[in-house]
Parts: structure tokens; C-alpha cells; sequence
């Protein structure tokens, strides 16, 4: 991941979460966990850049066991301290690219992950997360949709078709960062050839995108 955002990142951990307490996306927000707890139930996730634990937490509860990891270890330190019960989670510093080669599980998990990695490396991003998942095991990613008046606005764009926000944290820093939005039709199509039972849930804040390893 950019080094740039892995600083946004680590400098905005404490106040990672407050996103989340926006009122307009609590219906959402209770409808994409149950949708995550039935699609994890029983499995063994990895989970690829956990954040703060907000969703470890919730797919925690249907779960096997979820081992849960971040490339920020500033963010890994907050997600210990949910309230999860024990032997369902387990957490690691780790770079999804630099996973141990060999080890598979029944799901992987990314939240907010896919719309960070610039559209010039995606094939590549999903390639490396495929491999993480055992043949008929599952992958699922969530992530916003932009909704004006609740999203950040968009500041700009690059030749890739990229697009960027303009945020400041608390503390008055002000961060140029990655987020990209994308159709139905590219969540669709973007997979590969080796994905089947692909399915997309739009809510209004969020989507999911699952599918099958083939």
C-alpha cells in the first residue's frame, strides 16, 4: 500500500472509528453486519487490513476464528482491545502482499481496502488475495459508495482515472488520499476468470462484493 496512506493512516487511528457514528448510516451499518456474519459463519478469515477491529468484531461473532491483520501497528494495538470472545480472534502486523506462502483459509475479508489501491494495481492486489483463500472458500470485500452530502467530496483525479479526497484530522493535518468508487459492472467483472458465484449487495452507504474460488 502507498506509504502516504499507511501515514494517514497510522496518524489517524484514535479517530478511525468516528465515521461510523454518522446517523445516517446506522441502518446500513447493522444490515452489512448481518450480511457478514452469514457470509463468514463457521469459517476460518483472514482478514486484510483490519483497521481498529470494528469489523473483526462483528464477523468475530459467527466466525470460526478470525485472524485479523493490518499493516499499521498503531491500529492493530486498538483492535486488541474489542470485545471479542476468547480464541475467536487473533491479530498480526502484515502486508497482504508479504503473507507466509502456503497457508490458506476458508475466507478472506477486506473492508475499505479495495477503494485504496490505485485501479494501475488492482489485478494485481486481487491476484495476491486469491491465492490467500483454499479452493471453494470465499472472498469478500466491503466498501462505501459516494453519497453527496455524506462522502467526502472528490478533489481530483489522475490519469488512471483515480480518484482523491482532501481530508484533515484532528489534529489540523491535511492528507491528499486514494479512495476510488466503483460501478457494479466493474465489481463484476474485475474478479477473474477463477471467481464464481459472484454476488454484489448495494446499500446505500456500502457495498459487498463476495465470490467463490473456483
Amino acid at each position: 500500500m502507498n506509504s502516504d496512506l499507511v501515514a494517514y493512516y497510522k496518524e489517524r487511528a484514535r479517530e478511525y472509528e468516528d465515521i461510523y457514528l454518522k446517523p445516517e448510516r446506522q441502518e446500513d451499518l447493522r444490515s452489512a453486519a448481518t450480511i457478514l456474519q452469514d457470509l463468514v459463519k463457521d469459517k476460518t478469515v483472514i482478514e486484510i487490513a483490519c483497521g481498529t477491529g470494528y469489523w473483526t468484531e462483528q464477523i468475530a461473532q459467527t466466525a470460526e476464528h478470525v485472524f485479523a491483520t493490518d499493516i499499521n501497528e498503531a491500529v492493530i494495538d486498538i483492535a486488541k482491545q474489542k470485545d471479542i470472545p476468547a480464541g475467536k480472534a487473533s491479530f498480526s502486523v502484515a502486508d497482504v502482499y508479504a503473507l507466509p506462502e502456503g497457508k490458506t483459509y476458508d475466507c478472506l475479508f477486506g473492508g475499505f481496502i479495495w477503494s485504496h489501491i490505485p485501479l494501475q494495481e488492482l489485478d494485481t492486489f486481487i491476484s495476491a488475495v486469491n491465492k490467500i483463500v483454499a479452493p471453494g472458500g470465499t472472498v469478500v470485500f466491503m466498501d462505501n459508495n459516494y453519497v453527496a452530502g455524506s462522502s467526502t467530496a472528490i478533489s481530483d483525479s489522475d490519469e488512471y482515472g483515480n480518484t482523491f479526497q482532501a481530508r484533515e484530522l484532528k489534529d489540523g493535518s491535511k492528507h491528499r488520499v486514494l479512495k476510488n468508487f466503483p460501478s457494479e459492472d466493474f465489481l463484476r467483472d474485475k474478479p477473474g476468470g477463477i471467481a464464481g458465484d459472484i454476488s454484489i449487495t448495494r446499500l446505500k452507504y456500502y457495498w459487498i462484493l463476495s465470490y467463490r474460488i473456483g
